[in-house]
């Protein structure tokens, strides 16, 4: 265990920032997920803008990485497309 006070703050401050982190990661998760399960072009259309500001969002402040924000954006465009 940590022996010092700062060492202690920066073990409090990474859980806090872990689980925000995680909490992000999930909802992106679950707004691609459901992108990817639309059938009607339209309303995926729709979707799909805020889908991409999430992802840049997200790769912005490194909760995800640039490249698999760009790529997670390209999936889904060519899904829309196939549609």
């Amino acid at each position: 265990m940590a022996n010092h006070k700062s060492s202690l703050k920066r073990i409090r401050q990474d859980k806090k920032k872990a689980l925000h982190n995680r909490y992000y990661a999930k909802t992106m998760r679950n707004a691609v997920r459901k992108l990817r399960a639309m059938t009607n072009k339209e309303e995926a259309a729709a979707l799909y803008p805020k889908v991409q500001k999430m992802l840049d969002k997200l790769a912005k402040t490194n909760i995800i990485h640039k490249n698999k924000a760009a790529n997670l954006k390209s999936s889904l465009c060519q899904h829309i497309n196939k549609l």
